[in-house]
This record gives structure tokens, sequence and C-alpha cells, in this order.
């Protein structure tokens, strides 16, 4: 089992290996296995990739962020700016129904509105503005407007774990309530957990998923 110090400093040593983050504008500190990270970025998106560098490290078991995101006054831009560059990054994504989203924007901060059939489309809502200049935080409250019996959607999310090379879906159950999923069981990783709750997220109609996958610690073998 790695200690925190051992985690604190392959973490630091990940997001030094991020050629978009400045490692040194972000604080890191470990108790059991939980990392906080603190500090300032100039982006929203670089906050979420400080997030998703770290759930590739070995023996994080979960994170608590405390990044803020920081721009310089060359590039703010005032809310009726950052709405309209939100509406045509939305406009000219093929993926994304822009008719069906609304947006509303306070100070930097993006709340996005509507429905939607997938959950791709509503996760790509996200992904086309949060590097937008101006961007400080987005909001994502599409809904997902679901098709499909239960009894489909969890044929088609265990069909997905027994594709992964990553997942071992032998150990993990899945429970479907509607539109909700209920993932139980254990994974060697955090990005195993990862990989399980994405793979879920892939298929049509999820409205929520909870992850109550737990991490096994590694058993290590020593010799005398």
């Amino acid at each position: 089992m790695k200690s925190d110090i051992e985690i604190q400093k392959d973490v630091i040593e990940q997001l030094k290996w991020e050629p978009f983050l400045n490692a040194a504008q972000i604080g890191v500190a470990v108790k059991n296995g939980i990392v906080t990270l603190s500090g300032q970025v100039d982006a929203y998106s670089k906050k979420i990739l400080a997030e998703k560098t770290v759930k590739k490290v070995a023996g994080v078991k979960a994170i608590a962020e405390d990044l803020q995101v920081g721009i310089s006054p060359a590039y703010k831009k005032t809310d009726a700016e950052i709405a309209e560059t939100v509406i045509n990054a939305l406009k000219w994504h093929t993926m994304i129904p822009d008719e069906k989203i609304k947006v509303s924007v306070e100070e930097g901060n993006v709340k996005l509105e509507g429905d939607v059939e997938w959950e791709y489309q509503r996760n790509q809502a996200k992904t086309a503005i949060e590097n937008l200049v101006g961007v400080k935080l987005v909001t994502n409250l599409v809904l997902v407007k679901p098709k499909i019996t239960p009894y489909e959607l969890q044929q088609k999310i265990n069909s997905a774990f027994q594709r992964s090379a990553n997942i071992d879906a032998g150990r993990i159950s899945t429970e479907v309530i509607g539109s909700r999923v209920i993932l139980k069981g254990k994974v060697r990783s955090f990005a195993e957990r990862d990989d399980a709750e994405n793979a879920v997220w892939a298929a049509p109609g999820i409205i929520s998923v909870e992850n109550k996958l737990a991490i096994e610690e590694p058993a290590y073998a020593f010799e005398d």
C-alpha cells in the first residue's frame, strides 16, 4: 500500500507531465489517499484537466478540489460577449442539438439548460465551451430524456463492460432503476472505477449513476 507521501510525490510528477498545466500553480495535499488540490489556474479547462490527471495516479481514493480560476484582465469579456461566443460554439458543433439548449451567463459563469437524447450530447455541450476565453465555470443542467427500457439499458451496459479491456466485468454488478444505474463491486484502481462509470454514461437515456465501486488495495508479495 502506498503512503500519503508517495501518493503526493506521484501526483506532483503526474501534474508536471501534463504540458498544458503549470504544476507550480497547483498545491497538492494527501491524507488517507484523499488528494486535495489548491491554487489558481487561468482557465476552467485546466481545472478539469488537473482533476483528470490526478485520477490516473495509483493509490488515489478521492479528490477534493479547491482550485480557483483566475482570468487575466487582458482576456476578460462581458457576459454578453461570452454568451455570444458560447452560442456560436454550440451551433458549429455537429454533435450537439444547439436548438434544444439554452444559455445564460453571469460573471463568467455559464449555465446550460435544455433536453437531449444522449449523454454524450450533454457532455459535448460542456466540452465545447469550457476552453472558451472568459469562461470561469460551466454548470451543465441539460437533461437526458430516456428512450429505452431498463432491461435494454442493462444489457447494453453489461455488453460494454465485456468489451472493455480495462474493466473486470465479473467483479461489477449493475442495478438499473428506471434511468438510474447503481454500480457495486470491486475494482483495481481509480482509473478502472472511472472507466466503468464512463461506460455506463455512454449508454442511451442515463440520467444518474451512483458509483459504489470500492477500490481494492493490491496485495504485494515480499521475499525474504
